[in-house]
Parts: structure tokens; sequence; C-alpha cells
């Protein structure tokens, strides 16, 4: 056991211990669960362009145009981009600090205690498992379309043993699960190529939708409130709306706000960045630098696509279609050939996607089991690859089990409570380091800190409240297992607690 004194914090006792930074710093010793520093700052800024460039870029702001927000959707994109600037910026600090696998998890771990560091790993692992099997799916799904627009006829599911079975998701994860157990440098490589590409497309259909635009289109740029579509539950609203005893509603300011929860979808994947610190080579610069200029170009990417797909086609135009995207705003304006282009680009896109939610997740997984959270065996790493290679694989087959088998694109917005939870307890968490430890050297510091932290903080949990009811309700079942969990497994098992080496 430890005791407490200035440099290594609260002695392990309770579910609030807190591990040091120097702790936190000893577990990379462990050779037989080591990560090889094979990452630079282009590989970090690759990574969150090539997660957050995905199907959303070509969907998500035109759904958010038809169901919440009209054309201010390009003001929702903006609130979602600032809420999210200002949460990396503390998440560049705590991985410039602390350059150690777990992202959130091992920064909460440091400044709030075991069980909150706990329950924040819980929800990354919700975040990035949902997102793996949704975008894996979603994968599937593209590729059978990609097929008919080009007059091939191949069935999306197979029926093995008398179940259905998507292949599609089964497919690509099994690939880039084999990619990511040989070695995340070489991941980091086919990921640069991916990325590159989908980019080029979004830049094309980027320039081609201009030709179609029209100034009327974005009149009135904040459509009036009104009541939402029939048949809408109470349950479907923002939490918000459900708390305040407000009918179901679309557009006008509420629509602004429910449009930023929606569309923060789109930049979910900057904290999976984080996990990959203590991959990173020279990680105090790396990894702000990576961090911060790959938000930087999907956000410019993000609003464009959005400045177009509104400008193309009235936003109640886009309502009317049960699926808008912006292929529908092309089709409407008679371009056809650019569901073609646009089809390509969403499976480039969420095959790159794919790859770091799947890196993510098992960074998570393999930083909550060193520190015994978590079965231990789970984190040894492969001494021929440097790669946690067994929980890489476990990991695979568990999301493609669930893309493969079921209807998880259902859960899409427990992905965004699960990011904006992380990001709540990320920008807290700065203030509280700051003053414990105020001799750390930061290879970057948030301006303006505590005020910046604070507000990011609360902007997140008022994203968060204008997610729907329903979101919530599974949330909170989601922590209730992960509650029972901590108490039946991980609190009697945790390194911390025994006074092993997490201890020190």
């Amino acid at each position: 056991m430890t005791t407490p004194d200035a440099r290594h914090g609260d002695a392990p006792r309770g579910i609030l211990r807190r591990r040091s930074v120097e702790a936190s710093m000893a577990v990379l010793d462990d050779p037989d669960r080591q990560l090889r520093r094979t990452l630079g700052a282009w590989d970090l800024a690759v990574m969150g362009v090539a997660v957050a460039v995905g199907a959303g870029i070509f969907s998500v702001g035109a759904t958010a145009a038809a169901s919440y927000a009209g054309p201010a959707v390009i003001v929702s994109f903006v609130i979602a981009s600032i809420v999210c600037a200002l949460a990396i910026m503390c998440y560049a600090e705590f991985a410039s600090t602390m350059p150690v696998a777990g992202s959130a998890y091992t920064y909460s771990y440091t400044t709030m205690g075991e069980f909150v560091a706990w329950i924040i790993g819980w929800d990354l692992i919700l975040e990035m498992l949902l997102a793996s099997a949704v975008i894996a799916k979603f994968w599937g799904v593209y590729l059978s379309d990609a097929f008919m627009l080009f007059g091939i006829d191949v069935p999306a599911v197979l029926t093995v043993g008398g179940v259905d079975v998507a292949w599609g998701p089964v497919l690509i994860v099994a690939v880039f699960t084999v990619l990511l157990s040989v070695g995340t440098r070489l991941s980091s490589r086919v990921n640069s190529v991916f990325t590159i590409l989908k980019v080029g497309i979004t830049l094309f259909v980027i320039v081609a939708g201009f030709f179609y635009v029209k100034a009327e289109n974005w009149t009135p740029f904040v459509p009036p409130s009104q009541p939402a579509e029939a048949g809408t539950s109470s349950l479907e609203q923002p939490l918000t709306g459900f708390l305040l005893g407000m009918d179901p509603s679309m557009y006008g300011v509420m629509g602004i706000l429910s449009g930023a929860a929606l569309v923060f979808f789109a930049f979910i994947g900057f904290d999976v960045v984080a996990t990959t610190a203590e991959e990173t080579k020279d990680p105090q610069r790396a990894v702000p630098r990576g961090i911060l200029g790959g938000l930087a170009l999907v956000t410019v990417l993000y609003i464009l696509v959005t400045v177009v797909v509104t400008g193309m086609v009235s936003y109640t135009e886009l309502a009317a279609s049960d699926a808008p995207s912006l292929t529908t705003a092309f089709v409407l304006v008679g371009a056809d050939w650019a569901g073609r282009v646009i089809s390509v680009g969403i499976l480039v896109g969420l095959t790159s996607v794919l790859m770091v939610l799947l890196l993510g997740l098992t960074r998570v997984v393999f930083a909550m089991s060193r520190d015994g959270l978590l079965p231990r065996g789970m984190s040894r790493t492969s001494q021929r690859f440097g790669t946690p290679l067994w929980l890489q694989v476990g990991a695979g087959v568990v999301v493609a089990l669930i893309a493969g088998l079921s209807e998880v694109e259902l859960l899409e917005e427990m992905i965004n409570i699960g990011t904006l939870s992380a990001f709540v307890l990320v920008s807290f968490g700065i203030p509280l380091l700051r003053r414990s430890r105020p001799d750390l050297p930061r290879g970057f510091r948030v301006p303006f800190s505590p005020v910046l932290p604070i507000i990011s903080g609360l902007a997140c949990i008022w994203l968060m409240l204008n997610l729907t009811t329903l979101t919530w309700l599974r949330f909170l079942v989601w922590l209730a297992v992960g509650t029972v969990i901590y108490f039946g497994y991980s609190y009697r098992h945790s390194l911390l607690g025994r006074g092993g080496p997490a201890a020190y």
C-alpha cells in the first residue's frame, strides 16, 4: 500500500482511490504489456480525419437539416465543432502530460479516482464497441448499394446454419482485425491511403455540388418551430424538452441545439486518437499537433458539405425523403451520376473509420486490463508484433458478431452519449490536475484555464441533455451493468487497491 504524499496522491483505499501520474507512467515498464512507439504527428492527424470523415459527412448534415434545423444546421455544426475543439484541447493537454494508453479512463484515474475512471472506461467501451459495430453494419449496406449502382447482383445476407448473417460487416471487421493485430504502423499506412482517397472524393463532391447551389434554398435560414411529425413519442424528444413537459417539436432555436447534439456524432473519434499516445514518438509534441490539426480539417470539410447540401435543395425537400443524404440532393437536381461517386466515397470513408475505432476499443480495454480492473491476461502484448494480439482478435470477433447478427444501428445515439460523458470528465479533470500537480511538464496547455475547460464540460453536458430520453434510459442501464461489474470484480482485483505495480 502507498501512503499519501505530494507526488503520489491519495492512499489506495476506497472507490475514490487515485493513482499518481508517476504510477500511470510506471506501467510502461512492464515488458509483457508494452506497446511500440511507431506513430508521428502526421499519423495521428490522419487517424483523426479517418475516424471523423465517414458516411456521416454525406448523410448526417442532410438528416439534421431535414428533421431538426433546416439551413441553420450550419450553425449546429459550428456549435458542435466548437464544443469538440474545447474538449479536444483538454485531451491534448492530458495526452502530452501522460502519454499512456486509455485516454479519458487513464486521465480520470489520476484526477477523480478509480470508480469514476472505471465508469468512464466503461462508457468508452460502449462508445467504441457500438461505433465499430454500427460502422461495420453501414459498410455492408453501402457495399450492397454500390454493387446495385454498378449493376452487380450480390446478396447482402447469407444463411449459415439457419441464421441470417450480413457477410459484409463480418468481412471488413476480419480484414482490419488482422491488420491491427500484426502492427499499428502497417495499419496506419493503409489508413493513410484510404483517408487521402476519401478526402479527395469529398472535395470533388463539394466542388461539383456548388454548381447547383441556389441562395433561395437558404431562406428561411432558421425555419420557425413546428410540431414534430405525427407519431413521435415523448421519449424520442430531447431530455430537456421531456423534463420541461414540452411537446415534441422540430426547427427553431431548439432544433438548432438538437441538431448540434445529433451532428456531434460527426466529430466522435478524436478521443480515440488520444488512446494511441503510448504508441506515439515524441507524444508531447505529436499528440496535440495531430489531434488539433485533424479537427481543423474535418470541421472545414463538414461545414462545406453542409453548405452545399442545404444550398442545392430546400430543407423541405430533404424532409420529404425517407433517408435524406447528399445523394438525395444530387438526385433531386438531376445529377444522378453523383450517386456512384458518393457510394464509393462512403465505402472508402467507412473503411478507415472502422480501423481507428477497432484500435481505440482495444487500447481502452488494454489499459483497464493492465490496471487489473479487467482480467490481466487480456493486456498481454505479442513479443513479435508489439500489439495486444489476442485482445485485438477477441474484440474483432465480438464486433463482427454484433454487426453481422443484430440491428445495432438502432443504438446509434448511444455512441454520442458515451463520447460526451468522457468529454465532460476530461474537461473538468484539467483544472483538477493543474491544482494538484502544477509541477508536471506539459507539452500543450489549454489556454484560459480553468475557464475554458469548465465551459467545455458544461457545453458537453448541454449537448447530452439534448439527446433523446430513450437514449438516456439505455445509458443508465449500461451504467448500472458497469457498476455491478466494478463491485463484483474490478474493485477486488484492482492493482492499485492491492498495492501492486499500478500503485506506485
